[in-house]
């Protein structure tokens, strides 16, 4: 192994390209349109374009990954997390190009990576679990009788994914049919399957998981616990290690039962095992996700072992160097840094991050996909970084991550770094007293909790500032085909305007910026508007109809993840402006909903 082709984008794309350095290993990144400029692709020894600006036709598109791979003279691939590093098909298609998978056989992808079958091998090896169906449920008539049977509330998960989408918790049987919708769109549109399942949902339960190694000889270890409580819809946001609060004996049913789920399957490379643990110490088994995790960093933080390493180890047949427990040394805690409006309900939102300050220090450690002038891409993932604060034990940690969070800087989109800030001061998660133990759960964010922060206000947009454009040029270097893209404003001359600094094409530099209500113009209280960039994936809302306060009448997708908008006020639906498949901006109008009166 000598040449890893990077199947991703983003921080983890950057993450395997640095281990590939430090293991005196090539990289080739590969890039969608809008990632050009991105970090993993000027760092990577080798960049390729995929030729297309969605991640169907991107990294999502096997075909041209193997194109990529084979014309750069690739000998591996890592897949990263998310895409296609949980697709069996793929991981298959590596093996028969004569090429080095980084990651678990195809069959142990499939025989956990379909989550039912999953529950079949944790069952047969006597691994907790709540009751759940044994096969993808065909209608919502088969999860309401699930419903009657083990009572509410239940969950419908998507049968093969992962990242909470596809995840839904239905509390009444009224909403039954239309969450399996939603969870099947989800599933369907991130990980190409719309099967699911449904299970007992444990209620404010603790999210609790093991990071495990095993090598093709055999061995099977554990090498931290984690706990990720912390999370917005079934996605998680703060993450630490070890997983504190738990009891010896809850301890080794973890260990116990991740050994023995991931050697029933026939597992090698690194995968988590994911429980959740309920307020009376009940812990079921979720899933296992076969792949590197996005909080891997903790686990590496505590226990010194780095994990996108030990991978490259295990996929060139060498044994683990270690057999027995692992030693954990103090504390971490990892923050993701998502493009998101928290104030809006964690609304995805897209633009151009104008400032990009990063924090440091003793225990400081940022993983970054983005930079400073980065354009964060509706069409992927919302999460721009992750970061990693470790120290002695949680108490320091928390004040480490305190003082980090302070000094972390990013302007011109929202991001969660304000809930973080929060959190800190939320006693709920800031014990550091065994017998207090946390009192967050799972969906503590989203039931009453007092982090109430106030929605995102973009920066009034300058009316006389072109878009930027860029103009490709094709090039061949050493007989590679590369594509070269310059901004067009280097061959425009800079003229200097009347009223101003000199600006590109002899566009004159506006004198002051138009803020608040001035800049949007009057607001229309009968207009419902998208509250972000997206595409509306389904229209409920139907012209005459009367609604009521809070019902949904559409639902728009961004980034992986739906938003339902709902309606605004009562009254009757007028005007609907748009239709299922159409692309919104933020802020434009989905329909009207008048008084009953109004014509």
């Amino acid at each position: 192994m000598e040449k890893v082709l990077i199947a991703n984008r983003g921080e983890i794309a950057v993450r395997v390209v640095r281990a590939c350095r430090d293991a005196g290993l090539r990289s080739v990144a590969v890039y969608a349109d809008q990632d050009r400029e991105a970090p993993h692709a000027r760092l990577a020894d080798e960049a390729y374009a995929l030729g297309a600006d969605t991640a169907a036709a991107s990294y999502l598109d096997a075909a041209k990954l193997l194109e990529v791979a084979a014309r750069s003279g690739a000998d591996a691939v890592h897949p990263g997390y998310g895409f296609l590093s949980e697709d069996a098909g793929f991981a298959r298609a590596v093996l028969d190009a004569g090429l080095v998978w980084i990651g678990p056989p195809p069959e142990a992808i499939e025989r956990l990576g379909d989550k039912v079958a999953a529950r079949e091998i944790a069952r047969r090896v006597s691994a907790p679990l709540a009751p759940g169906t044994e096969h993808p449920v065909s209608d919502a008539g088969e999860v309401v009788d699930f419903a009657r049977r083990h009572g509410l509330p239940l969950a419908i998960k998507a049968a093969n994914g992962g990242g909470g989408r596809g995840l839904k918790v239905a509390r009444t049987l009224e909403e039954i049919p239309e969450l399996l919708e939603s969870a099947r769109r989800e599933a369907l549109a991130a990980f190409g399957r719309g099967d699911c399942f449904v299970e007992k949902y444990l209620d404010r339960a603790r999210h609790v998981e093991t990071q495990c190694l095993a090598d093709t000889h055999g061995n099977v270890v554990v090498v931290s616990t984690r706990d990720c409580t912390v999370q917005r819809r079934h996605q998680k946001l703060v993450e630490e290690a070890p997983a504190p609060f738990l009891t010896a004996a809850q301890e080794e049913t973890l260990v116990a039962a991740s050994k023995a789920v991931l050697a029933e399957a026939g597992y090698t490379g690194a995968g988590t095992c994911e429980f959740l643990l309920g307020e009376d110490g009940t812990i079921s088994f979720l899933e296992v996700n076969t792949r590197l995790q996005v909080e891997h960093p903790v686990t590496e933080e505590v226990t010194g072992i780095d994990l996108v390493l030990e991978q490259f180890r295990i996929a060139a047949g060498e044994p683990l160097r270690f057999t027995g427990p692992v030693a954990v040394l103090g504390h971490a805690m990892e923050f993701r840094v998502n493009g998101e409006d928290v104030g809006r309900g964690f609304v995805p939102t897209p633009g151009t991050v104008t400032r990009w300050r990063t924090p440091g220090g003793p225990g400081v450690r940022v993983d970054a996909g983005i930079e400073e002038g980065g354009v964060v891409d509706g069409a992927f993932d919302s999460m721009l970084a992750k970061l990693v604060v470790s120290g002695a034990d949680r108490q320091q940690v928390l004040a480490r991550a305190r003082r980090a969070l302070a000094e972390f800087e990013v302007e011109g989109v929202p991001t969660t770094l304000e809930l973080c800030r929060a959190l800190l001061e939320a006693p709920e998660f800031t014990a550091v007293d065994p017998a207090a133990g946390l009192g967050v759960h799972t969906r503590w964010l989203e039931s009453g909790t007092p982090l109430r922060l106030e929605p995102w206000e973009p920066p009034a947009e300058d009316p006389l500032a072109p878009a930027p454009a860029l103009r490709a040029y094709t090039i061949e270097v050493g007989g590679r085909r590369l594509e070269v893209a310059l901004p067009e404003s280097l061959a425009a001359p800079a003229v200097r305007g009347p009223g101003g600094p000199a600006r590109p094409g002899g566009v004159p530099a506006p004198r002051r910026r138009v803020k608040g209500a001035a800049a949007r113009g009057a607001v229309d209280s009968s207009v419902l508007s998208s509250p972000m960039v997206g595409t509306v994936v389904k229209v409920a809302a139907v012209e005459g109809r009367e609604v009521a306060e809070g019902d949904v009448l559409f639902v728009v997708e961004a980034m992986k993840m739906e938003q339902p908008v709902k309606a605004h006020r009562p009254g009757v639906v007028r005007r609907i402006a748009v239709e299922t498949g159409a692309s919104v901006t933020r802020g434009a109008s989905l329909c009207e909903v008048h008084d009953p009166d109004d014509k």
